[in-house]
């Protein structure tokens, strides 16, 4: 397995890099990505940096030099190096994969079990609790400020889910505890990007768990959002955030799906599982993927058939 020491020694002799994560930027997406672009910036003021994303969640846009993410791919560049972090594929890249189809090196950090080692020097990592835990692993860490601790630690507590999901690792809590000590307000940071929730998301919240469904003597729990349904709450996809959570949290539920509608027509799926199904395998087999207890998927076609091709996969484990 292909391994990275250090990042400083990818960057020896470099003149241009550009970063870039995943489509719908979560947390450890914008924590990762963030984390390396100031890293980059305080470091190596030589070298010319650009960060790729799609538009952030408002709520991660006090992290430092948020504003300076670039979401225009229309420019022609070629950089001499690329990372893909928080990413399984190039098409999760979105736009940014016409840089990385170009650059002259390319390098992927991730910790999806089902990454496809995409990059000329792919450092992919399971049993990581985050992208961004890799990434701290990665930066010397005497160079880690303050500003740089809130992006990591950000992009490890909601792919934790603040420390209570099964990929935290006494390693883990080792990194957070180290990134506490940069002197970060992790109260302020836990209770504002990842319990604070509007008005809009709860009410979305409380017409998910209205409409939720049971199945398999209650193992699975289900729930299909439609476009009626946001309008109606004043929602928009991001504010489904957590909700799949949710549902997996019921007595007695192995496995939960979420799908709701998005606005060209296709059905986004997000998967949580205990860890009795295997919900990576079921959505790499329709073109998504992920990790074993957490995983996603874009489909088409009528919702409730989605469901239940959807069903049938967990039906053959359940």
């Amino acid at each position: 397995m292909e391994k990275i020491e250090k990042i400083d020694a990818l960057l020896a002799g470099v003149s241009t890099v550009a970063i870039a994560g995943h489509i719908k930027p979560d947390g450890d997406c914008t924590g990762s990505t963030l984390a390396l672009y100031n890293y980059i910036k305080n470091n190596y003021p030589e070298i010319q940096v650009t960060l790729y994303l799609d538009p952030i969640p408002n709520l991660f846009k006090f992290l430092q030099r948020s504003e300076e993410i670039v979401s225009d791919y229309s420019e022609d560049a070629q950089y001499d190096l690329f990372f893909a972090l928080d990413c399984g594929d190039t098409g999760r890249l979105g736009g940014a994969s016409r840089y990385f189809d170009a650059a002259k090196k390319t390098v992927c950090i991730d910790h999806h079990i089902s990454n496809q080692s995409f990059a000329d020097l792919n450092h992919i990592r399971p049993e990581a609790s985050s992208t961004s835990e890799l990434v701290f692993e990665l930066l010397d860490e005497t160079k880690i400020t303050k500003e740089i601790a809130e992006c990591l630690y950000v992009g490890i507590i909601h792919d934790t889910g603040v420390f209570q999901y099964s990929c935290t690792s006494s390693k883990t809590m080792n990194i957070a505890g180290k990134l506490m000590d940069k002197g970060i307000n992790y109260p302020d940071i836990v209770d504002k990007t990842f319990f604070e929730k509007t008005f809009e998301q709860n009410q979305i919240l409380g017409t998910a768990l209205l409409k939720a469904k049971r199945y398999f003597d209650d193992r699975c729990i289900a729930c299909i959002i439609t476009a009626q349904d946001m309008k109606d709450c004043h929602a928009l996809p991001k504010h489904l955030e957590g909700i799949v959570a949710q549902l997996r949290s019921t007595k007695g539920v192995d496995v939960a799906v979420l799908i709701y509608e998005n606005a060209d027509g296709t059905y986004k799926v997000s998967m949580r599982t205990n860890g009795a199904v295997d919900v990576a395998a079921i959505c790499v087999k329709h073109g998504g993927g992920g990790h074993v207890r957490a995983a996603g998927v874009t489909m088409t076609g009528e919702p409730e058939a989605i469901l239940r091709t959807l069903l049938e996969d967990i039906r053959e484990v359940l």
